[in-house]
This record gives structure tokens, sequence and C-alpha cells, in this order.
């Protein structure tokens, strides 16, 4: 089989591999039929984040179930499933948990297609096939009518959004949140933003530069506003950082109202003094780390299937499987490649 390949910056190639096979009854092996670019990913193509190759490329996306394992139930061959990014086996005491992104029973950070970062015994999802390790606990139906293109992002980057505001918003209807969008997390934060629309936010702020990523808030519903992240518009009691940098990450923690949460969905590379003595005052909450995100996709995938929430708006290039490097190689905002 054929497989996508990360040697380094500006550095993709298709190889030729030993197909997986099934070894365990609770595995399952996959089709891969719509893959998405995470937002990590071009800040690795163009080197603005070390994770250095060779290491087989992609982790997230849509696939069809090819042959599964005899202790598996919950899904057959020919199903659509979402494969969630993280390995998690759905048992040990932090899947019981929900905290599936750090499951006991595997290396910790153990993820398809992120290098050595998450292990590379675990492969890409941009390949012919791929091995699932623990198929019930890992793999999510796709609900009949839902086009793999629009949730080829639900194994990560749109369950990273929804733990953004989706926990602030169920504890406090109707509040209001504020979005700090930017180049670091390119996708993230405007999920974020449709989500928060979706989810009854009284009023949903996304701040921005980008003229592209402004419109793209706006048709998601939310309040568009230009302006760089130091740029004042109130105190919201959610916001949500996904610009990167210190400058924005002490901006969304000053612009978090009392008893208001703050999550940073950025990647920060550097250690950054926080505002603690204002965070104390107002009795703020900040929340960093990344998402666990298998329990929240089929939150996410309801939220699709009925009509609340369309996360293709995001998507700015599909291509098909074939013409992925060239296209990857080009840095668009928002991959799709699809067979």
């Amino acid at each position: 089989m054929k497989r996508l390949m990360l040697d380094g910056p500006g550095a993709l190639r298709w190889e030729d591999c030993p197909e997986p096979t099934l070894d365990a009854p609770d595995q399952a092996l996959v089709r891969p039929i719509a893959v998405a670019t995470c937002d990590l990913d071009p800040a690795v193509l163009q080197g603005h984040f070390p994770l250095p190759g060779p290491y087989p490329f992609g982790h997230e996306g849509i696939a069809e179930v090819i042959a599964v394992g005899e202790g598996v139930r919950t899904v057959t061959p020919g199903d659509r499933v979402v494969v969630p990014f993280q390995i998690s086996c759905g048992v040990c005491a932090p899947c019981l948990r929900g905290r599936t992104g750090n499951c006991t029973a595997h290396t910790r950070m153990s993820s398809y297609g992120l290098g050595l970062m998450g292990g590379l015994e675990w492969g890409g999802l941009w390949a012919d096939l791929a091995l699932i390790p623990h198929a019930d606990a890992m793999l999510v139906p796709l609900p009949a009518g839902i086009d793999p293109v629009a949730v080829a992002s639900a194994s990560d980057n749109i369950p990273d959004a929804y733990r953004a505001v989706a926990p602030q918003l169920s504890a406090d209807p109707g509040a209001e949140v504020l979005i700090l969008g930017g180049s670091a997390a390119t996708s993230i934060g405007l999920y974020a933003a449709g989500l928060a629309v979706a989810l009854g936010a009284s009023r949903t702020v996304y701040l921005d530069t980008d003229p592209e990523r402004l419109e793209i808030a706006a048709e998601l519903g939310a309040e568009s506003i230009e302006g760089d992240s130091t740029t004042r518009v109130g105190r919201f009691l959610i916001t949500v950082e996904a610009a990167g940098g210190a400058t924005a990450l002490r901006a969304a923690i000053n612009a978090t109202a009392g008893d208001g949460w703050c999550t940073s969905v950025s990647v920060q590379a550097q250690d950054v003094p926080l505002p603690l003595l204002g965070m104390y005052s107002r009795c703020c909450t900040f929340h960093t780390g990344r998402a666990h995100v298998r329990p929240a996709i089929p939150h996410v995938l309801d939220l699709v299937a009925t009509g609340r929430f369309d996360p293709s708006v995001v998507t700015t290039r599909t291509v098909p499987f074939e013409d992925s490097l060239d296209a990857l190689l080009e840095a668009p905002r928002k991959l799709v490649a699809v067979r």
C-alpha cells in the first residue's frame, strides 16, 4: 500500500509499505476516504513547529471499515467512521473518565500522524489503510446524511473547539463568547465560533485581522470584528485563545469576565507569564492542554446532523486524494483530500 511521509519542512513523498494486518480480536482495518489537515500541519510543513521527520503523515479523517476482529461489536465492514487521532483503549481509568488523550494502556500522547510526539508505530491517516487497535472504543459511526468531507476534522480540530465552549455554555447558558483568531490555529477558532452560535451563546465575537477568516466567522453566525488580539471589545464570560503567542494569551485572559473561563487551544512553545493577580481578583479559570477528543465526537456529529452547525464552511480547499502532496505543499488553511 501507499502512505504519505513527511521528511521535513516542505518535504513530502509517497512511500510503498506493507499493509497492516489484524492481530487482535478488538482491532479493525479502515480505509481513509476524507482526510483533513490539522492546524498543526501547515506549521510543520512550513518549519514553524519542530516536528522532525520522517514520519507517516495525517491524523484527521473519515474512513470506511474494511475488516474487523472477531471481538468487535460496534462497527462492521462498509461502515463509515470518524477515526479519533488519539489512541485510546476505552477501559483504563482515564478513558472511563473521558480523558481519552491520557490513556494509560499506551505510551503517553500516542496518536496517528504526529511523528515521535505521537509514536511512529501508529502510522498516519494519509494512507491506503490504517489499523485501529481498539475499534469499539475508538471508532464513531458516521450518521446517515453527513458528508464525510464536512466532518473530516471531527478527529481533532472540531472536538478541540467544542471543548473550549460547550462545557462552559452548558454551565452558563446564553453566555457571551469571545474568540481570538489568528495564524497559529486557523480553523479551531472558527469552529469554536460556529459551535458557540450553535450552542446558544447570546453573543459570539470573533476577533482577527485576516479578512478571509473574518468572512468565514460571519458566515458561521458570529460577530466578526477586525483587530489584533489586543483590541478591546469588552469582557466575556467565555474566551478562547486561538491566535498563538504570549500577547494573545494574556489578552484573552484579560478579556475574561468575573467568574469566567478562558481556554487556550494553541500550542505555546515558550513559557508565558500570566496576569495572575487579575485572574485571582476576577476568579478567572484558565485551561490549556490537549483536547480529549473521543467523548466529544458524538456531540459534534449530532450538531451537524441536526443542521445546527456546518463545519464545511471552514474548509478552504478540497482535492482528490492523489493530488494531496502538491496541495499540502501549498499550505491552504483547511485542506480535505477525498477518495
